[in-house]
């Protein structure tokens, strides 16, 4: 019953989205909208693989920006996470500024980074961090701070230390709330690359989509934009393989649960 359960809802987004681009593309060849204003799904397919020569040194830069940006975030999310977790004060100090940052426009930051660090790749890896590191290191601070104050007592009880308590029990709750936040966070990284390369830049799909956008090339346009949903996915379905991987009692309470 479960395995049923399962495939069909794997079946039901699939259908939708094949009913969806079926509509789009009878409406489009059936002249209900000017191929110049919308293309085709079919004209988009064609146009990834006549251009796909040009876009793939894009697509490895944007990739390269996305997963270097995104390891960063993960291990400065984890060491801030940490440190507000045992260091109260400074958690009382630090997580409200985390929350604010997130008001600040990231558009309105990259042309700074720009101006300060050049076209390169560094400001593009400097906005990926900003934009995932606030959902890693609030998940992970949220599954260290609830932990369940009766193990907490029952630790100190059996005289564990305050290493041992992090790492025997807050370490194993929060590591779930950690994938969530990763997650998450997977989804930003080609966004926030691609955000940096609009700004500036020689390599990049922002790049490839503002140079698309300027020759009027919208099947090209939507040519990215499907490449960047596909890389987005391959890292979230990746960060998901991993969890599966690292926390296989959080399966089994998911599929116990079901």
């Amino acid at each position: 019953m479960n395995k049923i359960k399962r495939i069909s809802n794997k079946l039901v987004p699939l259908v939708f989205l094949l009913v969806f681009l079926a509509i789009w593309e009878g409406v489009i060849e059936l002249g209900g909208v000017e191929k110049y204003i919308m293309p085709a799904p079919t004209d988009i397919v064609k146009a990834i693989v006549k251009d796909f020569n040009t876009l793939l040194p894009h697509i490895i830069a944007t990739l390269y920006e996305s997963l270097v940006g995104f390891i960063i975030a993960i291990v400065l999310a984890l060491v801030l996470a940490i440190i507000m977790d045992l260091v109260p004060f400074i958690k009382k100090g630090l997580y409200p500024l985390l929350v604010v940052s997130q008001t600040v426009p990231v558009i309105a930051l990259a042309p700074l980074f720009i101006i300060w660090f050049g076209f390169g790749a560094l400001p593009k890896i400097i906005v990926v961090v900003i934009v995932c590191v606030f959902p890693i290191v609030i998940s992970i601070s949220d599954g260290l701070e609830n932990v369940d104050k009766d193990f907490i007592n029952h630790f100190k009880l059996m005289g564990a230390s305050k290493f041992k308590i992090f790492t025997h029990l807050k370490l194993p709750y929060g590591i779930i709330n950690f994938f969530s936040g990763v997650r998450i966070a997977a989804t930003y990284s080609i966004m926030g690359a691609v955000i940096g390369e609009w700004l500036g830049g020689d390599k990049g799909l922002g790049v490839y989509m503002t140079r698309a956008r300027s020759a009027y090339a919208l099947d090209k346009m939507f040519g990215a934009i499907v490449i960047i949903v596909i890389l987005s996915m391959a890292i979230f379905f990746m960060i998901g393989l991993v969890e599966r991987l690292v926390t296989p009692w959080n399966k089994k309470i998911k599929d116990g649960g079901e």
